[in-house]
């Protein structure tokens, strides 16, 4: 319910302030979040780590479409994918360093007893549940390659 009234509440601050970029973004989170929750049925309630991924998805498709616009050279649309894909990471979780990233890596493998590329399944299906939001699984993966190598 916390994610739901952060929502409200920078909406507020956003229609007081005129802010409409932003106000479009919390809408964009809002809607994603609606949809999900009647996905589910009526008067669902979704878990921290569903709202987590909701936004993790949002922030991906904002960083693809920045990207395809920046190749086409719309930088016009490229700045409005950047303004919302800004509120939307101020809903999710501080991300790792790769210092950081490597160290609970490091910690997973001994704690699983891991010892070889072959045990990779294992390390990832702990990391990825512990590291959720704070890291990206493409970064997490070579990193558990090159650590099990």
């Amino acid at each position: 319910m916390g994610l739901d009234n952060d929502l409200a509440e920078q909406m507020k601050a956003a229609m007081k302030n005129k802010d409409k970029a932003t106000l479009e973004a919390l809408r964009g989170i809002k809607s994603a979040i609606m949809l999900a929750k009647t996905d589910k049925g009526k008067d669902a309630t979704l878990t921290e780590e569903e709202e987590l991924k909701i936004l993790q998805r949002l922030k991906k498709q904002r960083q693809e479409s920045m990207e395809l616009y920046d190749q086409q050279g719309r930088q016009d649309l490229a700045e409005e994918e950047r303004l919302q894909l800004h509120v939307i990471e101020t809903f999710l979780p501080q991300p790792l360093t790769s210092e950081e990233l490597e160290a609970e890596l490091r910690s997973i493998i001994e704690e699983v007893g891991a010892s070889g590329p072959s045990d990779m399944g294992k390390v990832m299906g702990v990391a990825s549940k512990r590291l959720a939001g704070r890291a990206d699984g493409k970064e997490m993966s070579m990193k558990v390659k090159s650590l099990l190598a």
